[in-house]
């Protein structure tokens, strides 16, 4: 082989290493925002971040951290960007799992970062709306910060699962079920937290509870299924 055409093979090869590595970069820096993040929140709210990784097995952060100004604390707004960020990627993984997209395609990881963003938005509007139509203004508050809490905590924890999983090649179905599952398992525990702790406003609104279980947490979920398996 000429020498010429060996330097031709090297630089083609160079070339292929350069993208692929162009196209982790941005998923690097993404995911070192958030390790930046969890370090901030680690040394600026230190109490409330070692109540808040205990969630799994104790209920004492929700205790103490229960006023509806918590939505908008700077705490709050930090971890709800590592759950969008989490789950976003999450999405992706599973995608490029089962053979619809490639972990590497950061256009379409916008896109669900987008879309996930404008779906819980707007779910929290519709919600209070109904809330204030139902007059149930205080458990809704009470129940969407349960909620927040579980599923950030979920997103945090779905973290260094989503930096092995993006850093290696993992083909197993079985892993990705897994973990649908777990955040299955998450959203029971937050219904069941939920009504045990307003069981007696429940009992006197339990019709409008009911309605609202249908309307906004299963309807919304069970249309996003229809449309991700159609499409």
């Amino acid at each position: 082989m000429s020498k010429k055409c060996k330097f031709a093979k090297y630089m083609t090869a160079l070339d292929v290493h350069l993208r692929l590595t162009e196209q982790k970069d941005w998923a690097t820096i993404l995911l070192l925002v958030c390790l930046a993040i969890i370090a901030f929140q680690k040394s600026i709210y230190a109490t409330q971040f070692n109540e808040f990784i205990r969630l799994a097995y104790s209920d004492k952060y929700t205790k103490i951290y229960k006023d509806s100004s918590e939505f908008l604390s700077g705490f709050m707004i930090s971890m709800f960007v590592i759950k969008l960020i989490s789950f976003s990627f999450f999405i992706l993984l599973a995608l490029d799992q089962f053979g619809k997209a490639s972990k590497f395609d950061w256009v379409l990881y916008i896109r669900l970062f987008t879309f996930l963003f404008v779906f819980i938005l707007s779910k929290f509007l519709i919600d209070k709306i109904i809330a204030t139509t139902f007059k149930i203004e205080e458990f809704n508050e009470q129940f969407n910060l349960i909620k927040a809490n579980y599923r950030v905590y979920f997103g945090f924890i779905l973290l260094p699962i989503i930096i092995f999983l993006y850093y290696n090649s993992i083909d197993s179905n079985l892993l990705y079920w897994g973990i649908l599952t777990a955040l299955m398992t998450f959203n029971l525990i937050t219904y069941l937290s939920a009504i045990k702790t307003y069981q007696n406003l429940l009992i006197r609104k339990i019709f409008y509870f009911i309605l609202y279980l249908c309307t906004l947490e299963i309807a919304p979920y069970y249309f996003i299924y229809n449309w991700f398996t159609k499409n």
